[in-house]
This record gives structure tokens, sequence and C-alpha cells, in this order.
């Protein structure tokens, strides 16, 4: 009887078990899954820029347990370079990355996100994005495109460019053709200079052939590949026009609110985790880049005059202030970033500033 009595309860707790697992089984089916596209501005295989981009992909089908898979491709393989922006704004594509400068021609407030000349570094930009309004200023921008925003990581205080003529005065600008995207570009041009925008792919090709006689990049991690050193006889520093350029993450408005929220949480972690990411790779790979420039590819690197950077500087005055009387939400922004630069600068000079001060005698450039 015991006996009888123990496989009687035994069946019924298994039965219970089975049935329990069936019942719940269908909550697991049911979880939908996504398929997205993601294009980007950058040239295939570029190291950081694109590679982040697949890498954020990957974090995301990681982090969603396969329910949100995403294409990636880069620029000109689904859309042209700069249809980045146009592609994610219309719905043609869920997601995109680039930087907000090139869509300048859309709205001029767009500028401010990416960079402005003498303006934040990579650490007072994701100060002014997390601990100030620029995150919510820059959503407000976007909305009017059906677009949602997420910093993408700093290229950190870029490179002045390459020159096929030495820039000894700013007088030197006046004809110059010199590809320069953004707020700088327009410095360059109110210096005289032509600016020339064209794609990542398509730099190389237009310095050596003289369609350009100066360009601008990132760094030397990137330029090193790109093999400019080839194609143009000085290196300038430091990049006053980029002193802490942003990458931008965009999503298609309505595909973003589609998704269930924890998907949206995960996708803006994953960009915050890859903002971190961004910039440990330029500060650890940039040193080793340029110190391979200098020694095995001889290049002349040249700092500019403190005349031309004065005089620079002026000019960057006057465009932000001409950029941001455009339309009110350009001034606002423009305020905005300003008033912030002002309180993160006086930090800066009792600490990043002074620190540096004291430490730049031990690590002197090897030229």
């Amino acid at each position: 009887m015991k006996r009888r009595e123990f496989l009687k309860k035994a069946g019924a707790g298994a039965a219970a078990a089975v049935a329990a697992t069936t019942i719940g089984a269908p909550a697991v089916i049911a979880k939908k899954r996504y398929v997205w596209k993601m294009v980007t501005t950058w040239p295939p295989k570029l190291p950081v820029l694109q590679d982040g981009a697949e890498r954020l992909a990957k974090r995301i089908e990681q982090l969603t347990d396969g329910r949100l898979k995403i294409m990636v491709y880069a620029g000109g393989e689904l859309v042209p370079p700069l249809g980045t922006f146009d592609a994610v704004s219309n719905g043609t594509v869920e997601m995109g990355s680039s930087a907000a400068y090139y869509w300048a021609g859309k709205t001029p407030a767009c500028q401010w996100f990416a960079a402005v000349p003498f303006g934040l570094n990579a650490q007072g930009m994701s100060a002014w994005f997390h601990g100030g309004n620029g995150l919510k200023l820059w959503e407000e921008v976007y909305a009017n495109f059906n677009v949602i925003p997420r910093p993408g990581g700093s290229t950190g205080v870029q490179m002045g460019g390459w020159f096929n003529k030495k820039i000894n005065t700013l007088s030197d600008y006046k004809g110059l053709k010199m590809r320069i995207p953004g707020l700088g570009g327009k410095v360059v041009a109110k210096a005289g200079g032509t600016v020339v925008l064209t794609p990542g792919g398509e730099i190389f090709t237009n310095l050596e052939r003289g369609v350009i006689d100066a360009t601008e990049w990132v760094g030397p991690l990137h330029d090193l590949r790109m093999g400019f050193y080839e194609a143009a006889k000085y290196y300038y520093y430091p990049g006053w026009h980029e002193p802490g350029t942003y990458l931008e993450y965009i999503f298609n408005k309505k595909a973003y609110e589609s998704l269930p929220k924890d998907i949206q949480q995960i996708i803006d972690a994953a960009c915050m985790e890859s903002e971190a990411w961004t910039l440990a790779q330029f500060d650890s790979q940039n040193g080793a880049a340029l110190q391979e420039l200098i020694t095995k590819h001889h290049v002349k690197l040249i700092k500019f005059p403190d005349e031309v950077l004065n005089g620079l500087r002026k000019l960057a005055d006057e465009v932000v202030e001409e950029e941001a009387a455009k339309d009110p939400l350009a001034r606002k922004v423009a305020e905005d970033f300003k008033k912030f630069q002002k309180i993160v600068g006086t930090w800066g000079t009792v600490s990043e500033k002074a620190y540096y001060d004291i430490i730049q005698k031990k690590y002197p450039l090897q030229v």
C-alpha cells in the first residue's frame, strides 16, 4: 500500500511539473525577435569607427539573447556614406552610425553635438551629454526628423591635418582646398580656403591627385592606415577644429519605440558601453601609430604657429555666432554649450591643465 501511495504521489508530482513547464513554455516561445539594419558613414573595416558599429551590433544581440539582431553595412554598401541620416529618418533602415556635423545642411544646431572649434574635449563633451543638458537638447533637435540620438564615443583631440604646403600665417589658408567638415570647415572658409566635403573612402585619392591640398581625418591610428603620409608632406597639430569629436548612433524613432522597454534599455546601456570603448581605443592606439609615422615613415610633424591658432580662434568665435543666429534652436544649443564650457573650463584650469603642465617634461615628443 505504501508503495502504491508513493508511486501515485510521484506520478502526480511529475505530471504537475510537466504541466507547469508546458504552461510556461509558450511565454518563452512567444518572445518576438527583431532584425534591424544599421548603415554607417565609415569605410569597411575602418578601425574603431566601423569596428565599433559592428561590435555594438554583436553586444546588443548578446544582451537581448538574440531577440534583436542587427545587420551592419559600411558606407556605400547599402546607402551612400553621407546618406545615413536620411536612411534612418525615413525608415529605410532602423539605425545608423555617423557624426552629427555631417547634417548641418538639415539643421545648424546639430553641429554642436559633434565638435566645436576650440570647444569641449572628450571629457567635457561626455560631461555635457550625461551631466548637463547636451543629450536632452540633441534629442530635441533630432525629434523633428523622427530620429533618436545616442552618444557613440569620442575620438579625443584630433590632429590638425595633412598639408602639401606649410601654414606659417593665417593668409596661407587663402586658396587652400581642404577636406574638413563641420564648424571647422566654416572657419577655414572664412580664412579664405575652399572646403571640399568627401567621405573617408575618397580622401586619399583626392589628396594624391591634387583635388584637395589638405585634409583632416581623425588621428594617427587612422591616418597611418589611410596612408596619408604617402600623399601629403606635413602633419600638423593640434586639432583646434575638433578637440573632442563625438560620434553618434541614431535610431528611427518609430522602430526604437516599437521595441519592448527592456530592449530599449539594453540598447541605451550598450551605447554607453560603446562610448567608453571608443575613446579607450583611440587613447590606447594613437601614441604607437604616431611614433610609427615619425620613425618609420619620416613624417614631418609640425605644430601650428601661435599666430595662426590665435587667428583661427577669432574666426571660430565669429563662425559659432553666425551659425547660432541661423535659428532659435541653434541659438538655444549654442548658449547652453557656451555656459557649460565656461563651468568645465574653470575646473579644467586647476585640474587637467595644471597636471599636464607639471608632467609634460617627463613625456617629451619623440620626433
